[in-house]
């Protein structure tokens, strides 16, 4: 079975692998500001056993109260021969060191330990801390105990020791209170130390009900489609154990809105297990697409994304439609929305002089002027101002710009927030810089998607901790196939069975690949990702030496500084330049070329 990386929130530790430290103090009063430690006493517990203990009196510097001496036992005498907290304080956090601390009403227990730690000029280490009272709280009803004392806990639960104020007696007490507790919780899905920190009693009984949608659902990477009662899909998602996921929709580990929402009207989950990450992502992203959950907030139209044209006809301009046709006109984009588009459109106005009207120009031109001829930012090609060859030079600057030629179009835009700032209309050149940032990125985008989706075939692969390899197809910019192959088996015969199973994919127009914008730019950071070989290409994969993914970069890494956009690389070859993060890796144009791996060595280099 193979992993697929989760999100950070959905990673989790099951609590039988976690180390708990139960920890209990004795002190002179009730607050750090005024009372002093008198005595430690901790437990170290994992999976149910006793890992060891620890125990020491303290001497506090102070004379003990005697309301404290009677309740604790702890007397100035006990004590008078016993260690300063300067000393015991590292002794205990050596042997809490990488634990969960657990206490009984813990603020109290902690507040004490971390006032002595900066009193002595110790580092508090980041503790994880569990409170048995605060889970009491939620877990125990008033008609099981009259209240959440420690001493009612234990007789509860059945402790083996019963606590009296003695500060490793009531630690054992809160182990098995501990363990009670735990198991309580267990029954009701919660099965990590994440989803512990988070438990509380805002989850309600109907949403703690629907746990056992998640009973037989396999613990496997995939997909898991929530669906109502009709079984239409309400949400879609995806993880390295489904099972374990979908557990935590019915906990508080759990705290979207719109979660609890729809786990209330949710009757069934279907998994679909995967067994790659990229498989994973991409099935994601298309039964999102397909179904559209209404749970969903992202990548639900992908058809709907706008892109802007260059026009075809005899007096060219932008336009933005939501269509790539094979109609012979140049396309960059998509956009993530309209306003993206426009401003992208706004950023080549700023510098282009093409023209803004929206009625078709005939090639003589006889119709009246506008405002923007007026101010010299058109040529005025609807009175005969301009012909056809002269509005030509202007329209091939924004094709070269499309097609990877950057440096031109934003060395303009660049010149002109300079000359906007230098005029001190700050504001103005925001605007500017607003508009290149959406130009670029699309630029960019267009630019990395374009060539991917032109290659009829790509077959790549990536080394797997167990030694084999993770091979995917891709066919015009859409994953056609995955496979895994076991550790030391021959990889040759699993690509050449993938390139026969593997979908029958039919091109694109334009620079749109068959598939979404983001399923293709998945599969290229997976591309882009440490280890991986190309085996095989058919078609050509290359990417413009400056082309706008140099200023993209540029932008996105100080997204404040109106600043010079430089070119990252030096060519080292005719169209080529140095591979660096976030680049395609660069192959010249190639026919097919399987080169076999080795399969004595799964991580040796595959030439391209």
């Amino acid at each position: 079975m193979h992993g697929v990386q989760g999100t950070l929130d959905e990673l989790g530790t099951p609590l039988a692998d976690v180390t708990f430290v139960v920890v209990d103090l004795e002190t002179t009063g009730g607050s750090p500001t005024g009372a002093h430690i008198t005595e430690i006493g901790a437990v170290k517990i994992r999976g149910g056993e006793v890992l060891g203990e620890f125990q020491t009196l303290v001497n506090p510097a102070e004379p003990i109260p005697a309301f404290i001496s009677v309740l604790t036992g702890i007397t100035d005498q006990m004590v008078a021969g016993s260690p300063r907290i300067a000393s015991v304080l590292p002794a205990f956090l050596e042997f809490a060191r990488h634990s969960v601390l657990v206490a009984h009403n813990a603020p109290f227990d902690i507040s004490f330990l971390k006032t002595a730690a900066m009193v002595t000029g110790h580092v508090w280490p980041a503790f994880r801390v569990v409170d048995t009272a605060h889970l009491a709280r939620q877990l125990v009803t008033r008609d099981e105990a009259p209240n959440r004392k420690l001493g009612t806990l234990a007789r509860l639960f059945g402790a083996a020791t019963t606590p009296d104020h003695r500060a490793l007696h009531d630690a054992r007490a809160t182990v098995d209170v501990l363990h009670g507790l735990l198991s309580r919780v267990g029954s009701l899905g919660v099965l990590t130390l994440e989803e512990l920190s988070t438990y509380s009693a805002r989850v309600s009984s109907a949403q703690r009900r629907k746990r056992h949608l998640a009973e037989g659902l396999p613990s496997a990477p995939g997909v898991y489609l929530f669906k109502d009662s009709q079984g239409r899909v309400l949400y879609v998602g995806t993880s390295h154990d489904i099972q374990r996921r979908v557990r935590t929709y019915f906990t508080a580990s759990e705290q979207r809105t719109r979660m609890a929402e729809m786990v209330a009207i949710a009757a069934s989950v279907t998994p679909v297990v995967c067994e790659t990450t990229l498989e994973a992502q991409v099935r994601e992203l298309r039964l999102i697409a397909q179904h559209k959950p209404r749970y969903n907030r992202r990548s639900l139209n992908p058809e709907r994304a706008p892109w802007v044209k260059l026009t075809i006809e005899a007096f060219p301009r932008l336009s933005i439609v939501r269509e790539v046709k094979a109609d012979g006109a140049r396309y960059f984009g998509p956009f993530g929305s309209r306003l993206g588009a426009e401003s992208a459109i706004a950023a080549v106005h700023e510098v282009l002089p093409l023209r803004q009207c929206t009625r078709r120009l005939s090639s003589s031109g006889r119709h009246t002027d506008c405002a923007l001829a007026g101010m010299g930012r058109c040529g005025a090609p609807c009175t005969g101002g301009q012909s056809v060859q002269e509005y030509d030079v202007v329209v091939q600057r924004a094709v070269e710009m499309i097609a990877g030629e950057s440096r031109d179009v934003i060395g303009a835009l660049r010149q002109r927030m300079r000359s906007l700032s230098g005029q001190e209309r700050y504001e103005d050149a925001g605007a500017v810089r607003d508009r290149l940032v959406h130009l670029v990125r699309a630029a960019a985008r267009t630019q990395r998607i374009q060539p991917l989706a032109n290659s009829a075939e790509i077959m790549a692969a990536r080394p797997t901790p167990q030694c084999g390899w993770e091979i995917i197809c891709v066919r015009f910019g859409r994953l056609a196939g995955t496979t895994m192959t076991p550790g030391g088996a021959d990889p040759r015969l699993y690509i050449e069975a993938l390139a026969v199973s593997a979908e029958i994919v039919l091109p694109s127009p334009g620079p749109a690949s068959s598939a979404s914008a983001e399923e293709t730019e998945k599969i290229l950071r997976w591309l882009d990702s440490p280890g991986v070989r190309i085996v095989a290409i058919e078609g050509e994969w290359t990417c413009p030496v400056n082309g706008a993914g140099a200023a993209r970069d540029s932008l996105d890494a100080d997204p404040t500084a109106y600043r010079d956009v430089v070119s990252f690389d030096e060519p080292i070859g005719p169209g080529l330049r140095h591979r660096r993060p976030g680049d395609l890796l660069v192959v010249p144009g190639a026919s097919v070329n399987r080169t076999p791996i080795s399969p004595t060595s799964p991580r040796a280099r595959l030439e391209p």
